[in-house]
């Protein structure tokens, strides 16, 4: 048994799966089409979903425990525990370049590490998601196509037939309409999800644009704090001599 059938007979029971058998072989060819166009698209989904949840709970609790901490190497050893937040991944650039600078010499270099950061972890939630806007705006055109050449079909239909009556045109118009149905099945999912995905990933740029500015407060209020601490120690040597 083809595979539309199959599913259509455990779907729609046996109305549908009969439905199914008396197409013909382009609009077999159509539905097997949207059919692997759903089944991609809604494993897209849930991955998506499952990957933009965990982000997000993660992301709270690495906030929470950010704003706790009193020392960046705190966070720094404990920052791998709140992965797949893009907020730990942003952290992490900017320690890595201040401890390449050795301490607090340059900020606008560890504001630009975080940018980078950022736009890495962007490209990473936004991975698979155009295969979600192909489906949302090429499947219905498939099913329009499956639609045209069910009309040809019925009218083809009536002139073997000789005469416009519902047995000649039924089969073709059955065929249409599946195949419409199912390119509509296909995309609204895949153009719902993108978008609810799409706003995700903007509240996450947000938040780690948010997050940049944060660390980059904590970053300076520590700044200030070296030169002093080296102007004491100054005076002290100063007074030993």
């Amino acid at each position: 048994m083809p595979i539309p059938l199959l599913i259509a007979s455990v779907v729609g029971g046996d109305e549908l799966a009969n439905l199914l058998g008396q197409t013909g072989p382009v609009a077999k060819i159509v539905l097997l089409l949207l059919l692997c166009f759903s089944l991609f698209s809604w494993a897209i989904i849930l991955s998506k979903w499952s990957l933009f949840r965990r982000a997000r709970v993660q992301s709270s609790r690495f906030q929470r425990a950010f704003r706790r901490a009193t020392r960046l190497q705190d966070m720094s050893a404990v920052s791998d525990q709140f992965k797949p937040s893009p907020l730990a991944t942003v952290f992490e650039g900017g320690f890595e370049e201040l401890k390449r600078q050795g301490g607090v010499r340059n900020p606008v270099a560890v504001q630009r590490a975080m940018q980078i950061a950022s736009s890495e972890e962007l490209t990473r939630l936004e991975r698979r998601l155009p295969w979600l806007a192909t489906t949302g705006s090429v499947t219905p055109f498939v099913g329009l196509f499956g639609t045209v050449w069910g009309i040809i079909d019925a009218f083809q239909g009536l002139g073997t037939a000789g005469a416009a009556t519902l047995r000649a045109v039924a089969p073709g118009i059955s065929e249409a309409l599946i195949t419409t149905a199912a390119g509509l099945f296909a995309a609204i999912p895949a153009v719902i999800a993108y978008n609810v995905f799409v706003n995700d990933i903007r509240t996450f740029g947000a938040r780690m644009d948010d997050f940049s500015l944060e660390m980059l407060n904590s970053i300076e209020r520590v700044a200030p704090a070296a030169p002093a601490r080296q102007s004491v120690a100054a005076q002290e040597a100063e007074l030993r001599s």
